[in-house]
Order: C-alpha cells, then sequence, then structure tokens
C-alpha cells in the first residue's frame, strides 16, 4: 500500500471501512448465553465486540498481534526540550534490536510479533519553529514507510514509539488540531522542568504561529510540526483501517500522529482502542477529544508501545473468557429467565 499525494489521501479516507456488524452481533448474542450475569464483565465484553468487528467473526483471536515500533530524530531536539541527547534514538533502536527494550519483554511474554522502523535517524527532521520540519515528499515517505509496516492480515496492531523530542512534537500536532492554550498541551516529557521546560512551551508556540497557514489541513499540519516516526504511525493506522484491522494505541505520541486521521475523517479512529492514558499532561486531554477511553491508567511514560503491550494482556483475558466460558445451555445452568 503507498500514497502518491495528499490528495489521494484525502480522497482514501472519504471511503473508509466500517466494522462488521453482523459478526458483532453474533458476538453479542454469545455474550448474552454465557454463565454470567448480563454485562459483568463490563469493559472486557465491550472490547471483545470490538475485535469481533474488526476481525468479522462472532469469537474473535489474538494469535497474531503485531507491535510496530516507529523511531526518528527531530530537529527541535536542538532546542534542549528533553532531558536526553537525540543520540539516545539510535541507541535505543539498537537495544530494541537485541532484545533488551521493555517492549522486547512485553512482546515475548503475549508472544507478539515485534518488529522496529528506524526513519533516517543519521537525519533528522527540520527545525519546526524555523520551517516546516518536513518537505511535502518527506512527509509522504514517511506515511509510506509506516503503512508498508503493516501486514496484510493481523488479529491486532499495536504502534509505539522511539525519538528524542518527539513529545513536544506531539504536543505542537495536538494544540495545532484541536487549539487551546499551549501549557495544556506539553508536558514533562522525559522529565524536563524549569528551563528546559520553558524552552519546550515556547518551541511549540513559536512552532504554532510560525505554520498558522498550515492549519487547516491536517497533514499539512503533520508535514510543518511532525516527525517521521509520528507521520509512519499515521500510516499505520490509516493502512490498518484500510485492511480493517483493529490497532491498540499506545502513549501521547501515538495518540497525536492517530489524531490526524480523526480530523481528517469523522470516525475515523473507529478501528482503535487505547491501552493506557500516560503521565504526559496532554494525553488525557487528547483522549478525551478523540473520544478514547484508556484501558489502563498506570501512571505509566514509557513509550515504546509498553503501555498498550500490558494492555494487550486485558484483552487476551476478554478473548478467552468469551471464546472458553460455556454457555448456560452447556453447562446446564439455569438463566435468568429460569430457563
Amino acid at each position: 500500500m503507498e500514497f502518491q499525494s495528499y490528495a489521494e489521501i484525502h480522497a482514501r479516507v472519504k471511503a473508509l471501512p466500517a466494522a462488521d456488524r453482523l459478526a458483532e452481533a453474533a458476538a453479542r448474542a454469545r455474550d448474552a448465553e454465557l454463565t454470567k450475569p448480563a454485562g459483568s464483565l463490563a469493559r472486557l465484553e465491550q472490547c471483545v465486540f470490538h475485535l469481533a468487528g474488526w476481525q468479522g467473526r462472532p469469537k474473535p483471536r489474538l494469535d497474531k498481534v503485531h507491535i510496530l515500533i516507529f523511531a526518528g530524530n527531530h530537529g527541535i531536539a536542538a532546542r534542549g526540550v528533553s532531558a536526553f541527547p537525540a543520540e539516545v534514538t539510535a541507541q535505543m533502536v539498537a537495544n530494541f534490536e537485541r532484545g533488551g527494550a521493555a517492549i522486547n519483554q512485553l512482546a515475548k511474554l503475549h508472544g507478539a510479533a515485534l518488529s522496529v522502523t528506524a526513519l533516517d535517524l543519521d537525519r533528522p527532521t527540520r527545525d519546526f519553529t524555523l520551517t516546516a520540519a518536513m518537505t511535502e515528499e518527506e512527509c509522504l515517505a514517511a506515511i509510506n514507510a509506516g503503512a508498508a509496516a503493516v501486514p496484510e492480515r493481523s488479529d491486532l496492531v499495536i504502534v509505539g514509539e522511539m525519538g528524542i523530542g518527539n513529545t513536544t512534537v506531539a504536543a505542537a500536532i495536538a494544540a495545532a488540531l484541536f487549539g487551546g492554550g499551549v501549557a495544556e498541551w506539553v508536558g514533562a516529557g522525559t522529565g524536563v522542568a524549569g528551563a528546559a521546560l520553558t524552552s519546550k512551551l515556547s518551541a511549540v508556540e513559536v512552532g504554532i504561529a510560525r505554520h498558522a497557514g498550515a492549519l487547516d489541513d491536517p497533514l499539512a499540519i503533520l508535514q510543518a510540526l511532525g516527525g517521521r516516526e509520528l507521520a509512519a504511525i499515521f500510516g499505520a493506522v490509516l493502512a490498518a483501517r484500510l485492511r480493517s484491522i483493529s490497532v491498540l494505541l499506545d502513549g501521547f505520541v501515538t495518540a497525536a500522529a492517530a489524531a490526524v486521521l480523526a480530523r481528517l475523517a469523522p470516525g475515523g479512529l473507529d478501528h482503535c482502542l487505547t491501552g493506557h492514558v500516560s503521565a504526559e499532561r496532554g494525553h488525557r486531554r487528547l483522549l478525551d477529544r478523540l473520544g478514547q477511553q484508556p484501558l489502563l491508567d498506570l501512571g505509566m511514560r514509557l513509550g515504546e508501545g509498553s503501555g498498550a503491550a500490558v494492555a494487550l494482556g486485558l484483552l487476551k483475558a476478554a478473548v478467552a473468557c468469551h471464546d472458553g466460558m460455556s454457555t448456560f445451555a452447556e453447562a446446564s445452568v439455569s438463566n435468568r429467565n429460569g430457563n
């Protein structure tokens, strides 16, 4: 799957596939017959119905889960907006490849396939306070790299990221897409405070003011203020939707990238669930704007797809109950109607 232009993306999002409502209805019908009070598994039941609709089967499965991590470097990092130097991005990619990061352990725990796509780490995006972070060609290349990482078939895709400075980028995108004071979107990221946090706030304010003329097109916002890994996440989320694959979002950065699709098309994120709400200041606010309810609230702020991978355990629990529980008839248990 490859997009040749922004115009093609705008055209494709006008006819996004919907969930299979018959499969979802069948999953609801089975749930009603399982040996439990109606609604007693609460959010777990809703997750099953979501997965059934996007997988097109009444009894969803999570045998083939793909965790897609995208990494990019940012020109804005030179302004001291992170507690870590930009070299850490490449170092962490190497750590992923060696199997030494948190996400590696979580992928192994759940038997999920993990892939890491490093996007021109030796060529950071430009400082968005001075000029657009990417050209249209660079942004499209990153979008297409994300789309290419999505398998033809998957029970679930998890998206994650690595990129020093990318919470600054995410805050800028969120503020540009949804408005509000910059201070409502900018958080501590890797743990910045004092002068570094002031620099982060200033960078986002200057960037949004400089690119005010681009704020009427979500793709132009992504190009002007974004990063290659965020563009790739957007591409992956869009490709997954076009293939009717459900996506489990991670933290603030993945939500900001996915928000571009939400602004391009009403209901654009209907195929998405959100694994957790992070400790990053703007994440809960952004999820509210996206109509996404996180599965977990653990105060995590690592990135890498780690919060979503932890939440994968909840989805597996939901699917196991729906698949393995007996119906009232099978267990010879009287239902609420006494039958």
